[in-house]
């Protein structure tokens, strides 16, 4: 089973339970069957201060991943801990999906490129 532990801090109301469902059928689809993953709502200012302090660049994004495990193989009996997917719902609007799967995949270790791009297309609603 994958946890997901949500927060909105955001100050808008959020689909947290739709959020948790999409972001749990991304990862299974990934091949993740158990984990622990953060799924965390902030407003412009929260995630244009994250991507300042974390990536250096002043200004806001949609989403932010920080990574823990990605789909390196843990010893057995070890929880895997995918890490924190933050994403903005005032920068994302209705179309959250694509973002949160772009989140999603950088937590499991894909970086920009084709194949993340195909992964990403096949999550377009």
């Amino acid at each position: 089973m994958i946890a997901v532990e949500v927060s909105n801090r955001s100050g808008v109301e959020v689909d947290t339970e739709g959020a948790s469902a999409f972001a749990r059928e991304v990862l299974e689809s990934e091949g993740v069957e158990e984990g622990e993953l953060g799924l965390i709502f902030v407003g412009p200012d929260e995630i244009r201060s994250l991507k300042h302090e974390h990536l250096g660049i002043d200004e806001s994004t949609d989403v932010l991943s920080f990574p823990i495990d990605t789909l390196e193989p843990l010893p057995t009996g070890v929880p895997r801990q995918l890490g924190d997917a933050i994403i903005c719902p005032q920068v994302v609007g209705e179309a959250w999906r694509q973002p949160l799967a772009h989140g999603l995949l950088h937590l499991l270790g894909y970086e920009h490129g084709a194949e993340m791009d195909a992964k990403e297309r096949s999550w377009r609603a």
